[in-house]
């Protein structure tokens, strides 16, 4: 029998006048429920639903994750350990692809919502949570509170993480560690210090997916909204590093810078314009 998230249905995009948080409805609810009730005996599915669905209509998509994280809390065991155990239990397959799955991947919010709220200081169980929670959904919610208590432990794993055989772990290492991330809380230390982020960013820069390399050249795009020599120092030394290459390693990089700096260049910020320019697409 396929797997409760692989029958859960939502449209491939946003759509126009249909709010996000429908996609944690009633049906949602269900689904989880099952999936969770499959692998652990004591969880009742019953008791969850009712609980998860008290009052979710008022909420938003984020709040709805948070709420239904909670209600999954009721019926987990109490230490993270063990509770994350069944929720790694609980999870469906991989996603096979880096595009083109839609919606669907929101069926996990909830699992990110309850690894945010509970990992504490259990770093090693939170970080492998996060690692296979991000191959269905995202991870970059949820490892963000473990980078705030634990910062030197997560970028350890996270520099191990640029080399992994899965496209959305090579992802969420730049991706999670964006110091401004839209939707998600910042991360002060960083927005403060770029440094010890830094060798993640060029352990990444030519990542063979662009699926990774967009999220590399959005995370400059944070760095340069705080420390814009930063940013532009970086750039400049990827430009420069690939002047005499016209292949495609070049043009991908040269991409990437433009990528970086396009919302600086659009405010007439001269350094921008100068690498946008030094990377321009050669003919």
């Amino acid at each position: 029998m396929t797997h409760p998230a692989q029958r859960f249905r939502a449209p491939g995009s946003i759509e126009a006048g249909v709010p996000l948080k429908r996609l944690l409805g009633p049906t949602a609810v269900e689904l989880i429920g099952e999936s969770f009730s499959a692998v652990h005996s004591s969880f009742d599915h019953e008791r969850f639903a009712a609980a998860a669905q008290r009052g979710l209509g008022r909420l938003g998509i984020l709040d709805r994750g948070a709420h239904i994280a909670t209600a999954l809390a009721g019926e987990l065991p109490r230490e993270f350990p063990a509770a994350v155990a069944v929720l790694l239990r609980a999870l469906g397959p991989p996603l096979p692809v880096s595009a083109g799955f839609g919606l669907a991947p929101f069926f996990y919010l909830p699992h990110a919502c309850f690894i945010a709220a509970n990992a504490g200081d259990h770093i090693d169980d939170g970080l492998r949570a996060c690692r296979e929670v991000t191959r269905r959904f995202t991870a970059e919610y949820c490892i963000r509170p473990l980078l705030i208590r634990h910062q030197d432990a997560c970028l350890a794993t996270l520099a191990t993480w640029t080399a992994d055989r899965d496209v959305h772990v090579r992802r969420l290492v730049s991706e999670g560690t964006r110091p401004r991330l839209p939707w998600a809380m910042r991360l002060p230390a960083f927005q403060r210090d770029p440094a010890p982020v830094l060798p993640l960013l060029e352990a990444l820069k030519d990542d063979p997916e662009l699926y990774v390399r967009r999220s590399v050249a959005n995370h400059l795009g944070d760095i340069a909204k705080d420390h814009p020599a930063t940013a532009f120092a970086i750039c400049a030394r990827w430009t420069d590093e690939v002047a005499n290459d016209d292949g495609p390693r070049g043009e991908v990089r040269r991409w990437m810078v433009r990528h970086a700096v396009r919302l600086p260049a659009k405010q007439g910020v001269r350094a921008a314009l100068r690498l946008r320019k030094a990377a321009a697409i050669r003919r």
